[in-house]
């Protein structure tokens, strides 16, 4: 086990990480912006390091800074966390050149995995149905047009190197896609410096189902069964649940072996997630794999009872999982809401801000992953997200009415926050009935 740790990170995975490794009994180090200084998790950790102002260009993205940070606190491993260099394979391939240890997967993988197009060449190579579309980049909009005529409308633009909505369009004739295709290539070169783009035919009405996976060095690779992140708004996630009720048992087992199968076919190591469309028929498509933690992975700890932060830690340091898969069980539902700084009713606008109140939600069942308390200020430099309200019970419906009294619980101000829109989506007959899909939020 490493004796000391490197947090690439801030906010509540940041909190996340350093309480794991507090219970394998292993020092942290922390590094923070400016506009970060009076984060709570600070005092948490057995050291913290300022790597520049509050631009993540300048901090969280600066790779020379954190490597500088990492030597001088004499760290053997970092964990990136999730967003900023967690996906970076450059970062885990300098981070190793230097002797730290990159807590994540091997660079090939992220490489291989981590671009769009390559991680659906590997799917098809592994025989997983992937959604029709283009076999590598597009190169420009005359060949996006044609591809398109051959898959036929609607079809879905995508950045090959993107994630998070970002560079992603959807266009239902010729026209849409021309200009579609241009300014999805210039979000895509501002966002990840990577103008390529690829095309799918569009799933229409589809549900989001990802499946969990942990894997060690030494070729031993389990699930941890699916997460269903169906309710989204342009395509960045707000809810997500376990099990998913648009899946039977059959659907499930064959999805889950399908993350398996891929995993182990691209030699994939760490924790990772692999991401499907299910349609009414209830088929199965491959979309992509995310090379690092989920946001959402504390709805799979709480129906597994499974650390996966502790896990991606032991798997770095090189040790064996003891997990056989018929030992993971399923118990129970877990449903999260990510808690945003945002202001439904004007468009999700932005709401930055001191936070002058905070009265967290309580209770049994009930699991708050934040950083934030009453006198911390939101940031308007970084995500918006607040903090994961987390819920278990025994079934689906019970989750839902826990979920309902945490959030009338639920007291921040006076920011803007996201609660209110999920007050009303806990009390939707479609979502209540597990009726929905990854347009539903934004109908609503």
């Amino acid at each position: 086990m490493f004796s000391r740790i490197l947090i690439a990170n801030r906010g509540e995975v940041a909190l996340r990480i350093i309480r794991a490794c507090k219970e394998l009994g292993v020092e942290t180090v922390v590094v923070y912006s400016e506009a970060d200084k009076n984060a709570g998790y600070l005092e948490l950790a057995d050291q913290a390091i300022c790597i520049g102002p509050a631009s993540p260009a300048e901090s969280y993205l600066n790779i020379p800074r954190i490597i500088s940070a990492a030597e001088i606190a004499n760290v053997e491993a970092i964990h990136p966390g999730y967003g900023f260099l967690a996906e970076n394979a450059h970062f885990a391939e300098i981070c190793r050149s230097c002797k730290i240890e990159f807590i994540g997967p091997t660079v090939e993988s992220m490489r291989s995995l981590g671009d769009k197009v390559q991680a659906r060449k590997i799917a098809k190579e592994a025989k997983i149905q992937t959604v029709p579309g283009s076999k590598d980049g597009v190169a420009d909009e005359d060949e996006a047009v044609k591809i398109a005529a051959k898959i036929g409308y609607p079809v879905i633009i995508k950045a090959a190197a993107g994630g998070g909505g970002r560079g992603m369009r959807i266009a239902h004739n010729e026209a849409n896609l021309r200009s579609s295709f241009r300014s999805a290539q210039s979000e895509a070169e501002v966002a990840f410096k990577d103008a390529r783009l690829y095309i799918e035919k569009y799933i229409e009405q589809p549900r989001h189902v990802e499946v969990q996976v942990l894997a060690d060095n030494y070729g031993n690779v389990i699930h941890l069964w699916e997460r269903d992140c169906t309710i989204q708004r342009r395509h960045q996630k707000l809810i997500e649940e376990t099990p998913s009720p648009a899946i039977d048992d059959k659907v499930r087992e064959e999805i889950c072996q399908s993350a398996v199968k891929l995993a182990k076919y691209a030699k994939y190591t760490n924790a990772g997630t692999f991401e499907f469309l299910v349609d009414k028929r209830k088929k199965f498509y491959f979309i992509e794999a995310n090379t690092r933690i989920q946001v959402e992975h504390p709805i799979t700890e709480m129906i597994t009872g499974i650390d996966l932060l502790k896990w991606q830690i032991k798997i770095a340091a090189g040790e064996k999982l003891d997990i056989k898969q018929r030992n993971v069980k399923r118990i129970g539902a877990a449903i999260e809401c990510r808690i945003n700084a945002e202001d439904p009713e004007k468009n999700f606008t932005p709401s930055p801000g001191k936070i002058e109140f905070f009265i967290p939600a309580g209770g049994p069942n009930i699991r708050l992953d934040t950083h934030v308390y009453a006198g911390y200020t939101i940031s308007p430099y970084y995500d918006s997200l607040v903090g994961k309200l987390i819920v278990y019970q025994s079934d689906r419906q019970q989750a839902i009415n826990t979920m309902r009294r945490a959030l009338d619980e639920f007291r921040i101000g006076p920011i803007k926050t996201t609660i209110p829109l999920y007050q009303e989506i806990f009390n939707h007959p479609d979502f209540i009935a597990g009726k929905v899909d990854t347009g539903f939020v934004d109908r609503l």
